[in-house]
């Protein structure tokens, strides 16, 4: 869009989606910035559904860098502060407040504990007038509208990301590689709360888990439909809460 464009749009009725992921390892098969895809696909999809609900959905330039301590021993990755991202969101929120779109929804892709307690702080006390959506995906009522994958807390690069990644980028998802990948079963969550802090330490020492090797593009697009459809849900029971 132009700056004309966005001058012109119903800016009160407006919701801006930043979509939000990392750039960090994702096994031996899949990009770095797979999170950011799948946050993009995410925030497309909601804004789809927001258009049918009558409002106008602007989606944001993606947010790529933030903190990924889980996956920092291994190269490629990028890590900065929980308090470098809540910050930043902070100020996004409040120079769109000040162009009149007060409500911001954040399609997020990354669930490194610090990362989301960066966004879950920001949400808690945004900007003075701004609204900050955020759609948890390790809350159990949300977790449960997900693959079976998902739930079992083994969703790093495996079946979950994986399919994704093949609905929206397929060239990106090594299928040679992924086909030799055996499963990964260890829990993430189940081991962020015995206090784990690396993947290497989880049990995923090529930096997945799950079942990469069945991935596939149909549960890719039904995931993304999903995804958006239940960010779409916070911002509009929000909204009218």
């Amino acid at each position: 869009m132009t700056w004309e464009e966005v001058r012109d749009a119903d800016r009160p009725r407006s919701v801006a989606i930043l979509p939000v992921g990392a750039v960090e390892a994702h096994g031996p098969h899949l990009p770095l910035g797979t999170d950011v895809l799948i946050a993009e696909a995410m925030a497309n999809a909601c804004a789809e559904r927001l258009a049918e609900r009558g409002l106008t959905a602007l989606v944001l330039p993606p947010l790529w860098y933030t903190a990924a301590d889980f996956a920092d021993n291994f190269p490629g990755t990028v890590s900065v502060s929980g308090g470098t991202v809540s910050d930043l969101i902070g100020q996004v929120a409040a120079s769109l407040g000040r162009h009149e779109i007060k409500t911001l929804a954040i399609a997020n892709a990354h669930l490194d504990p610090e990362h989301l307690r960066a966004l879950r702080s920001v949400v808690d006390d945004p900007p003075e007038g701004a609204r900050i959506v955020f759609l948890d995906l390790t809350r159990r009522h949300v977790a449960e509208q997900l693959t079976a994958e998902f739930r079992t807390g083994a969703c790093h690069a495996g079946r979950f990301e994986g399919s994704v990644v093949l609905a929206e980028r397929p060239e990106l998802f090594r299928a040679e590689i992924a086909r030799d990948l055996g499963p990964v079963p260890s829990s993430l969550s189940a081991a962020i709360r015995e206090g784990v802090t690396s993947f290497e330490g989880a049990g995923g020492p090529r930096a997945y888990f799950g079942w990469p090797a069945d991935a596939s593009a149909d549960e890719g697009r039904a995931t993304v439909a999903t995804l958006g459809a239940l960010l779409a849900d916070a911002v509009v029971g929000e909204e009218n809460a």
